[in-house]
């Protein structure tokens, strides 16, 4: 039996798919579409046009002791399509987990929306001990397409 190493949550939003996308590829949107709780602002991060991008969120988290900052690096884009990022710890390498939102057009004002949370690329032993996968929960994923949708709205 294997292990599972990632939440997938699906919605469909009524908002057109360039619409979602670019609230999607604004880093400081997402600081309000955060399911989670944990993100606060962001430190750094310009829109995201392709891969490789950095982009930083000051975080806080009892998991982390407290205040932190990720950098998240851009793993995967397609316009209008994917968005995917690693996020690590200010200044590290990506222990492996990633964050990817997939985005398919379904007429000119409705997008369904996937949103994946993935750590099964995490092998460091000691953050595993550390760290309790998975962080987010599938109710927080929702929530994140809650606001996702609010914001893509407005």
């Amino acid at each position: 039996m294997s292990e599972t190493t990632s939440v997938t949550v699906t919605r469909t939003i009524d908002v057109a798919n360039k619409d979602v996308f670019d609230v999607l590829s604004l880093p400081q949107n997402h600081v309000a579409i955060d399911g989670s709780g944990f993100v606060l602002s962001v430190d750094h991060g310009d829109r995201i046009t392709g891969t490789g991008q950095v982009f930083t969120m000051n975080m806080s988290g009892d998991h982390m002791g407290g205040e932190y900052k990720t950098d998240n690096h851009v793993t995967g884009y397609d316009e209008g399509k994917l968005l995917a990022w690693e996020t690590a710890p200010a200044g590290t390498t990506p222990p492996g987990w990633e964050w990817v939102w997939e985005l398919t057009p379904l007429g000119p004002d409705s997008t369904e929306v996937r949103h994946t949370y993935s750590w099964g690329k995490v092998t460091d032993p000691d953050l595993l001990k550390k760290i309790s996968f998975p962080l987010v929960t599938e109710e927080q994923l929702e929530e994140a397409l809650n606001n996702l949708a609010a914001a893509a709205s407005s």
